[in-house]
């Protein structure tokens, strides 16, 4: 893989991994406002093509982000129940979150307050690592809004937009994790 990597050629990698095929493929028949396949998913897919092993290895989770103004846990948990029933077939842990509901239990979780979150997209946006910040919406659209070098040269930086922009400690963790199953993957140095 080169340095450049255009929407198409990543949408093929991501394919590679069945898992995301199948769940791209069903996404549509949600009917989920914003419906995105987020995250780790996506660019792990790619790095381990890269790393020569198989799709699917080192991938912990699917992330599935959509956006209702309906922010009642009662609401999300039909969701998840609807998509679980959907995708059980598929033997892969699959995450479902609304991400009007982020700010409701963010703090509790990682210890930082976080306001509300208009859309699917702009939870992209804010993801700790700045070449993470990938979804496919499930029209098959790429939403990169750094773009996909960094992601295939395997660069990792924060993300200026993300509450811990500055290297904190989620980021650290984030960082450690990622270099773990991906050793190769580099920080950059400085902007």
């Amino acid at each position: 893989m080169t340095g450049v990597l255009e929407d198409a050629e990543f949408l093929e990698l991501v394919r590679l991994n069945p898992v995301n095929a199948a769940l791209l493929e069903r996404l549509p028949l949600l009917g989920l406002p914003q419906a995105h396949l987020v995250a780790g998913c996506l660019f792990g897919t790619v790095w381990n093509v890269r790393s020569g092993r198989p799709p699917t290895e080192n991938i912990r989770d699917y992330d599935l982000f959509y956006h209702d103004p309906d922010t009642s846990y009662d609401a999300e948990d039909a969701v998840i129940r609807r998509v679980a029933a959907l995708v059980a077939d598929l033997k892969a842990d699959v995450e479902v979150r609304n991400q009007a509901r982020v700010h409701l239990w963010f703090e509790d979780r990682f210890g930082q307050a976080r306001p509300p979150i208009s859309s699917v997209r702009q939870g992209i946006d804010e993801f700790l690592v700045r070449c993470t910040c990938v979804g496919i919406s499930s029209a098959s659209e790429v939403y990169a809004p750094y773009g996909l070098a960094e992601l295939a040269a395997g660069v990792l930086r924060p993300n200026p937009r993300n509450a811990d922009h500055s290297g904190g400690r989620l980021y650290r963790a984030k960082v450690a994790s990622y270099r773990e199953r991906w050793p190769w993957l580099r920080e950059a140095e400085g902007d």
